[in-house]
Order: structure tokens, then sequence, then C-alpha cells
């Protein structure tokens, strides 16, 4: 069975500095912060501009050691990911799972502004790593 998925919900970008990429978002594109998080167990600080459908995210590492900082060393600076979102993220994730797709995130997980997320493998994804998002009602939605 094929995932049900909605709307882009956003495109993620790798910073290493978020407050430099905020003050340039505004000035070239005219996007400003919607939620902004320091996400301790991630090890990274995000922020989301812009409205639904048309959402940047930004995120900075935190932590040296993590994946994002291994991702900002190795690619520099850039496109991260692209976040569909879906309506269940369950029922996405077995779908995916029936179809055969890598999944990075077998389960939900709490993502920025208390959204739940998982992430799909760039393996099953044409070479992009993929976030679905089951947003809820607040900002960035």
């Amino acid at each position: 069975m094929t995932p049900a998925l909605g709307p882009i919900h956003h495109v993620a970008y790798v910073v290493a500095d978020i407050d430099a990429a905020l003050a340039r978002l505004d000035a070239t594109l005219g996007l400003r912060p919607a939620i902004r998080e320091v996400m301790d167990d991630q090890g990274v600080e995000a922020a989301l501009c812009g409205p639904p459908g048309g959402a940047v995210e930004l995120i900075r590492p935190l932590d040296p050691e993590g994946a994002i900082a291994g991702f900002l060393e190795s690619r520099g600076e850039g496109l991260h990911h692209v976040a569909f979102e879906v309506a269940d993220l369950e029922a996405a994730l077995a779908d995916l799972r029936a179809g055969g797709a890598e999944l990075i995130d077998e389960r939900p997980r709490a993502g920025l502004g208390g959204h739940l997320v998982a992430f799909v493998h760039p393996r099953s994804a044409l070479g992009v790593l993929t976030e679905l998002v089951q947003a809820g009602p607040g900002p960035g939605h």
C-alpha cells in the first residue's frame, strides 16, 4: 500500500550560524521564525521559518559528534532533507515498511514544535533524506 503523503511541510538546511542564516532569510526572502528550539536530545538548534508548505527549517549542530555536525563537516551548509506532511504517521510508516522502504525511524518521535516525525533513508527516496511530519495545531502548522 502506498502511504498518503500530503503536501511538502518544509525543506531543511544545515547551517553553521543560525542567527546569521535567520537574518539572511529575513533580508532576502522575508521569512521569519515561527518556531525556534534547542533540541538537546537530537543535539541541534532548529528554527522553522515561513508558512506551512513553504517553510524552511534551519538546523545548527550543537553536538560536535552528532549526525548534523558530521553532515556539516563533510558536505558544508546546504539542503539536508525534504519533509512531507502526513495525516497518520504510524499508518504511513506501516505502508512504507510494507512496501520495502528503509526507515531510519521505525516509530514516530518528537520533532520541532512538538510535531511527530520520522525519517526515511535516502536509499528509499531517490537519494534524498525524507522526513514525514504529522503536524499538529500551533506555530509552524
